[in-house]
């Protein structure tokens, strides 16, 4: 139990180094030595652990994009597609600016013609479900998924990025309700049926502003 825990202490340690790393200086800026000298661990133990430097990074994208999947899997699943991909909106953003050094890390570039890390794939899957099943109902202006998914992405990444990137700036209460609710509303026809509005129109409403956009 002993060696165990040494382990999980070690590749946890090294793990953080490397995102560190990768976040201060990119994939190109990152090296055996770089890491060894944030975890205090040597580079001969780093290679024991993950084999090479694309085997490092490939671990440590797995290990976050796991925790944003789990995140997601933890919405419950109701009846209506639209209700289950606003809660999904937001769960993708809640994690995007609760951890905002992990998210970062996740929209760097991977090196080479690395594939996705598995759990990167079942979250745009987890995300691409309710869009789909919205598309087999009839209920999409526009049934390209592909292109729907990525101007979901476009916009919880807008999203995530300014407000952690400008906390000194007052942003409303009700942005991120507003946003996805306005996404929504965009992409679905007019004449859907039961149709739920999101808990931002319920819960906040349509708030005037006189702020601008931030300098």
């Amino acid at each position: 139990m002993r060696n165990q825990r040494q382990r999980e202490d070690a590749r946890r340690a090294i793990l953080d180094a490397t995102e560190s790393v990768l976040v201060e200086a990119g994939p190109d800026g990152l090296s055996m030595r770089s890491v060894a000298s944030r975890c205090g661990y040597a580079a001969p133990t780093i290679y024991h652990y993950f084999g090479d430097k694309l085997g490092l990074i490939d671990a440590l994208l797995e290990e976050r994009f796991h925790r944003m999947l789990a995140s997601l899997e933890d919405v419950a699943r109701g009846e209506d597609p639209a209700a289950y991909l606003a809660e999904l909106a937001r769960a993708f953003v809640r994690f995007g600016t609760d951890n905002p050094s992990h998210y970062l890390l996740l929209t760097v570039r991977s090196p080479g013609d690395r594939p996705p890390p598995p759990s990167a794939e079942r979250t745009r899957g987890l995300l691409e479900a309710p869009l789909l099943d919205l598309a087999e109902r009839g209920l999409l202006r526009n049934a390209d998924c592909d292109a729907l998914l990525q101007t979901l992405w476009a916009l919880l990444h807008g999203l995530i990025s300014l407000t952690t990137s400008r906390p000194d700036y007052e942003w409303s209460e009700g942005l991120v309700d507003l946003a996805i609710d306005t996404f929504l509303n965009g992409v679905m026809r007019p004449d859907r049926a039961g149709m739920k509005r999101s808990r931002s129109a319920q819960d906040h409403g349509l708030r005037a502003s006189s702020k601008g956009a931030p300098k």
